[in-house]
Formats: structure tokens, C-alpha cells, sequence
């Protein structure tokens, strides 16, 4: 039943995730939209580490943790943010829901090769921004930006253990979705107020590739390293712009025309997110404890987006740092349900890449979580509830620019099963 209850929900998310805007901030507006970077509730609790893996859960971000599947996983995981959006003068609060992802993995043979599958988004637009300013002769002239839209992924991964302790894996992604973005303006003593509306029909492939090496270093304590490249996604934009003039009064349409992109050259354009590489390393003891730390490097100053380009932005190279870990009290205890729950925190720090106004964006988040067991019969015995919050904050209020201060609540269920497994019959 849960089976059927699962895959009926994937067909019906894949057909309905484009219709999430999945953001309110108004960074949403540059580069594709402001970048999710889902993880799973388990990885984004601990800084958003890549590094660690183990044989009861799916990991999103690197599929050489394939290789050590030891059952069905299914896992999902939803998200709340509650948004303090800052100007130099003014505050506003504002709030977003999220279904972040839905996926299943199972072992093609135990602990030595897995295959994934399942559906997140990889980045989202929604803002609404207005602008004030005066014309020559002291009038108001009235500017608002509007955005919609994101991209999802589609995804199928693989993982193999070349030895107990070296695995790898792929994941290929393909990425699809509409963005609209809409800029309106109104001067007075201007009869008529001007729309431009430029949408975008996204798609196209992309790779990822991991590399796991985990030795047993004492008789407790195991070394964990990874190695990860996201390659460059060189995705397909179908394009369209219409200029409109309106009443302002009414919003009645006095002329619109759909302009002719063919002729710049703008109708089709490649829209070039450059490769991102991920190195971490951890130490641990198996089911009692592990920390780790993973840097990100991305080559952002190469972005191109020809036909949605800002002219306050420009672009340098991407990084990240996150550190994080987890600790279980007693994995095997029977007289202390609260010894068996998994303790997680982390912290990372991003820079984005992005230089808004002549300064970086950057992003910095403080997380925390727990791994609830739920029990049950054998086939189940290693499903668990995840919670992870997340404190966080990105931008400044120098430069005309929006600081943004979340609070971040993760809910995700991962879930074990032995389906796609032979029964044995003695």
C-alpha cells in the first residue's frame, strides 16, 4: 500500500512541481532564479554535507552512496521559511512552503549497487519589487519587477562499490521548467504606463559524478573523503517578450506587440551554469558519532544568461564551506528511545557568486536536527523521522541592497523497506 501510495504521489509531483514558485526573495531575479540546493533533511542538518553515507538512507547529492544501499528507500522531505526581508528604512516579514523533494532508491545487490530515482527543484522566482524615482520635471515615476517560475529536476542515479571501501557513482538530471518575469512602469503625467514581459521555457541535461573512499582507520574509527562534480549545465531557453502599453487607471490594453526575437537572435539561447567541484573529509565511529568538513568551488564568473541579464549584476567564482556532523548516545539502547535518536549541527558559509550594487552576496546558515526511529516490524526497523532547523542570513542593507534573516524548519521521512527484494523460502 505505502508503495502505490509513494509512486502515485511521484506522478503526481512531477506534473504539478512547476507550479511552484518556491522563494520570496527578490535575489530570485538574477542568474535562473535563487538556487534550492536540496539536500536531504538528514544532509541539510548537518551544514549540508555531501560527505557522509551509510546503507539506510538516500543521499541526493552524491550517488557513490548507491553503492552501500542495504534496502528500498523511499524519503521525502518538506520545508517552512519564515522571511525578515530588510532595506536600509524599511522591514517586512513574509513566509514560503515547500515540498523539496520525492524519491526512491533500491539496491540492485546489496551493499555493492543501487539505483535512484525521483523529482526536486533546482531553482525558484517569485519577488515582487517596486521602485520609486522622480523625472526631470519632479514627477513620480513608479517601477515594479515581478517574477515567477523555477526549474525542477527529473533525476536517475547509479552507484557501485569497487571494493568495500571505494564506491562511485552518477546522476543524471534533466532539468525543465518556465520562468516569467514582468517590469511595469508608470510616470506621472504620462498618459500611458509600459509592460515588458519576458518569458523562458528552460530545459536540458546535466551530470553529476562521485567518489567515495572510507577505510576503517582503528578498530572504532572510520576516515570518510569525497570527491564530487556537478558538470555544466548548457540549458536550452525558448524565449518570448511583449511589450504592452496600458492605461494605469483601469489596466485596460491599448496596444501590445510580441517582439520579433528571431531577428536578435534571442528566440533560442543557452543559458551556461558553470561546473561546480566538492572535496570533504570526516572521521567517525559507525553508528555513534562523525564530523566532517567539505569546501565547493564553482567557476560563477563564466554564468551566462543573454536574454534575462541584470544590468546592476555581475558575476565572480562561487564557494562553499560547511562544516557539521552527528552523534547518536546508543544506537542499540533498549531502556532509552531518546538514546537511539540522532543529534545533528552544522553550519555553512556561501559565497554566492553573485555581486549585487558592487557587493557579493553572501550566505551564511547555522543548522541543527533529529533522526526520530519509528520502529516497527524488522523491514522497517532503520526508517526514521527527520527534523532539521536552520538559521540563516543573506545580503546587507548597504549598497540599496535586502537583507535577508530565515528561519527554516525541514521535515523529511526515510523510509526502509525490503520491496525489490527476492523472498527466501526455507
Amino acid at each position: 500500500m505505502l508503495q502505490r501510495l509513494f509512486f502515485a504521489s511521484l506522478f503526481f509531483v512531477i506534473f504539478t512541481a512547476g507550479a511552484q514558485d518556491g522563494t520570496v526573495s527578490p535575489y530570485s531575479s538574477l542568474g535562473v532564479g535563487d538556487l534550492r540546493q536540496v539536500r536531504t533533511v538528514e544532509n541539510q542538518s548537518m551544514g549540508g554535507l555531501g560527505i557522509y553515507t551509510d546503507s539506510i538512507h538516500l543521499h541526493l547529492n552524491n550517488p557513490a552512496a548507491l553503492g552501500k544501499l542495504g534496502a528500498t528507500v523511499y524519503t521525502a522531505g518538506i520545508s517552512h521559511q519564515e522571511l525578515r526581508l530588510e532595506t536600509f528604512d524599511d522591514a517586512q516579514n513574509s513566509s514560503v512552503s515547500n515540498l523539496n523533494y520525492l524519491a526512491i532508491a533500491f539496491p540492485i545487490k546489496l551493499q555493492r549497487a543501487g539505483v535512484a530515482f525521483g523529482i526536486k527543484p533546482y531553482s525558484s522566482v517569485g519577488y515582487n519589487l517596486e521602485q520609486f524615482s522622480s523625472n526631470a520635471e519632479g514627477g513620480e515615476i513608479v517601477r515594479s519587477f515581478t517574477g515567477t517560475g523555477g526549474i525542477n529536476q527529473a533525476f536517475l542515479s547509479l552507484g557501485f562499490a569497487i571494493t568495500p571501501e571505494l564506491h562511485i557513482g552518477a546522476t543524471g538530471n534533466f532539468n525543465f521548467g518556465r520562468v516569467t518575469y514582468r517590469r511595469i512602469q508608470i510616470e506621472e503625467g504620462v498618459v500611458f504606463g509600459t509592460l515588458d514581459e519576458r518569458i523562458s521555457e528552460i530545459n536540458g541535461f546535466d551530470f553529476n559524478y562521485a567518489l567515495t573512499y572510507q577505510p576503517q582507520i582503528t578498530d572504532k574509527h572510520t576516515l570518510f573523503l569525497s570527491a564530487r562534480a556537478a558538470t555544466q549545465r548548457n540549458l536550452v531557453s525558448t524565449n518570448e517578450q511583449r511589450i504592452e502599453t496600458f492605461v494605469p487607471s483601469n489596466g485596460n490594453t491599448i496596444e501590445s506587440i510580441n517582439v520579433n526575437l528571431d531577428e536578435e537572435f534571442l528566440r533560442f539561447t543557452e543559458i551556461k551554469v558553470p561546473t561546480t567541484y566538492s572535496l570533504g573529509a570526516g572521521i567517525g565511529e559507525d553508528k555513534h558519532w562523525f564530523v566532517g568538513a567539505e569546501y565547493s568551488l564553482q567557476q560563477f564568473s563564466d554564468f551566462q544568461n543573454v536574454f534575462l541579464q541584470g544590468d546592476n549584476v555581475t558575476f565572480e567564482d562561487a564557494s562553499s564551506i560547511a562544516i557539521g556532523g552527528y552523534f547518536i548516545p546508543n544506537f542499540q539502547s533498549l531502556d532509552s528511545y531518546f538514546s537511539r535518536i540522532v543529534y545533528r549541527a552544522g553550519f555553512r558559509l556561501d559565497n554566492t557568486g553573485y555581486i549585487v550594487n558592487d557587493k557579493p552576496l553572501e550566505d551564511f546558515g547555522i543548522t541543527f536536527g533529529l533522526g526520530v526511529p519509528l520502529g516497527g516490524d524488522i523491514s522497517s526497523l532503520f526508517s526514521n523521522l527527520n527534523l532539521g532547523f536552520e538559521l540563516g542570513r543573506r545580503g546587507t542593507t548597504m549598497n540599496s541592497l535586502v537583507r535577508e534573516s530565515y528561519f527554516k524548519v525541514n521535515l523529511g521521512l526515510s523510509f526502509n523497506s525490503r520491496w525489490f527484494q527476492k523472498r527466501r523460502i526455507n
